[in-house]
């Protein structure tokens, strides 16, 4: 596949990364073309430095990881993300309240924050934790999510129990409409995989693994 590189987030959110770390993902971006990276809030102004130079977005997570956080609490977070340079903002969606049944205070919640984002010209991602979904769940999900202005429905946290599936990324596919996006993530580390879940839906693939990714790619083409 052509461009491979511009479906991939490159990622950094484990607890243990240190600077050195942030350092070498974007020394990465400029190497591969990466076409953003995933870091976390606290990490979003000193990556959009380095990465000056690079055409690659800044992205982060707000009410990572478990999306319980009040709304106030995600907003006041959005707005410190934008204003450090973020454009690209992956929101967990509140389970505890989904779970509850109270879709509407979800959707209220969602369209917040999709309003503020897009007043910044930026993006939002809503991760909706597809390990705790079953099908039904997961079609109405994708319905809060469309009607809240999201611009792209998530897999993952990467925290849950288990990643993107790929079964489940088709019936996303199947209950959006093509203007809202899905980002695939948590799991994702061959080159196989990644042609998998983009064939399955997926616009933008979120992984830790890209370099590998992108070094499978060549190995194949050859």
């Amino acid at each position: 596949m052509q461009n491979l590189a511009q479906y991939i987030d490159h990622t950094l959110l484990k607890p243990t990364a240190t600077e050195m770390d942030f350092r070498k993902l974007c020394e990465e971006i400029y190497q591969y073309n990466f076409y953003s990276a995933c870091v976390p809030p606290h990490y979003v102004d000193f990556v959009r430095d380095i990465l000056v130079y690079s055409q690659a977005k800044i992205c982060t997570v707000i009410g990572f990881p478990l999306g319980y956080q009040t709304t106030h609490t995600k907003i006041a977070e959005a707005e410190k993300a934008l204003a450090d340079g973020a454009t690209e903002l992956d929101m967990v969606m509140n389970i505890n309240a989904f779970k509850s049944m109270a879709y509407l205070t979800v959707k209220q919640e969602i369209r917040e924050l999709a309003e503020l984002v897009h007043g910044k010209d930026g993006i939002l991602k809503v991760i909706i934790e597809t390990a705790y979904l079953d099908n039904f769940d997961l079609s109405i999900a994708c319905e809060i999510c469309e009607e809240a202005g999201a611009d792209f429905v998530k897999t993952s946290s990467g925290f849950a129990p288990k990643g993107a599936d790929v079964a489940q990324v088709k019936l996303m596919r199947h209950n959006l409409p093509a203007i809202v996006r899905i980002k695939a993530s948590g799991g994702i580390q061959t080159h196989e995989q990644a042609i998998t879940f983009i064939e399955a839906g997926a616009e933008r693939l979120g992984t830790s693994s890209g370099v590998v990714i992108l070094k499978e790619s060549k190995g194949i083409e050859g």
